[in-house]
């Protein structure tokens, strides 16, 4: 598995769909701080985005989209100055899927929200800005306009197993904006998605992930990005934020969480999975990232969620 399709599968990433929205002449929708992350395409016409906190409004034009990666409520509007109605009831009253604001139908915009497990703070959306904002005319945003076509045409005709397909064909999307915000020159901060906007950084990762218990030295993970020791080490440190003997323990420790929120083997058996020669050195690491003994977290697994990958 490549690391990101690795981190969204250990966070048990699922896409939600919620009713769309169609609006026209002078109209503005406030929404609460949403769980998980929000994402908006505009299908047909223009608004404006304001997120709290955010000191310009975003013009999004039809084919954009855009996500919202931190709980901030946000406005979508006609123009400015316009008076906003709370997005609650507006939805509750949409019928046939879909919920309307002010006259008329210039503008429909589809959208829905990604919930994560466990750590996903931590692992994904620190490392990525408030809002990732896709325009249309981007050569990178033709890649998720079948995707959105995809979805339309589920929810339009409904057919069997219609909201299954739509949520999967959802997280395409995410991949795809993910993609290209990595691709962009917007950046992230430092963490292991930063990494993968670096080839010989991401080679290493690609290794780590895919073979987490192999005794990985800098030499190897060097090598399979094609670049010096020194050089990698560097690179590494810088895109990441730790160096490659840390980012593979902190690595093999999520794995080891994953196993003790998810099923009952023992610490042996998942010592050994994760590539620790015994259960106690398992619980060496285990403690000294996490805080508490794996034993102990598997009885608490609620207090997971606030625990820091270093």
């Amino acid at each position: 598995m490549d690391p990101l399709e690795d981190v969204l599968a250990l966070l048990d990433t699922r896409g939600h769909l919620s009713a769309g929205l169609v609006a026209g002449g002078d109209w503005a929708v406030g929404f609460p701080p949403p769980p998980g992350v929000k994402f908006n395409a505009v299908r047909r016409g223009r608004c404006l985005l304001e997120v709290e906190g955010m000191p310009e409004p975003i013009a999004l034009s039809e084919g954009d989209c855009f996500l919202l990666t931190r709980g901030r409520g946000f406005t979508l509007r006609s123009g400015p100055q316009v008076p906003a109605v709370a997005a609650g009831p507006l939805f509750a009253r949409a019928d046939a899927g879909v919920a309307r604001a002010g006259h008329g139908d210039e503008v429909h915009l589809l959208g829905g929200r990604f919930s994560f497990g466990a750590r996903a703070q931590e692992l994904l959306l620190d490392g990525l800005p408030p809002v990732i904002h896709l325009p249309a005319d981007t050569d990178r945003a033709q890649t998720v306009r079948w995707v959105l076509d995809a979805i339309d045409e589920e929810l339009r005709h409904r057919r069997m197993g219609a909201t299954l397909v739509a949520e999967h064909l959802a997280i395409v999307l995410l991949v795809h904006v993910l993609r290209s915000h990595l691709a962009s020159e917007a950046g992230t901060g430092p963490g292991w998605l930063a990494g993968l906007a670096d080839p010989a950084v991401a080679a290493a990762l690609a290794c780590v992930h895919r073979d987490p218990a192999h005794p990985w030295t800098v030499a190897e993970l060097a090598r399979a990005g094609s670049v010096s020791r020194t050089v990698f080490a560097t690179r590494f440190k810088k895109a990441v934020g730790q160096g490659p003997h840390e980012y593979l323990t902190a690595w093999r420790i999520e794995l080891a969480a994953k196993h003790l929120r998810k099923g009952q083997e023992t610490v042996a058996a998942i010592a050994h999975a994760v590539g620790y020669g015994s259960d106690s050195a398992l619980s060496a690491a285990f403690k000294r990232i996490m805080g508490t003994s794996p034993r102990d977290y598997r009885e608490r697994p609620e207090s997971a969620e606030t625990a820091q990958m270093h």
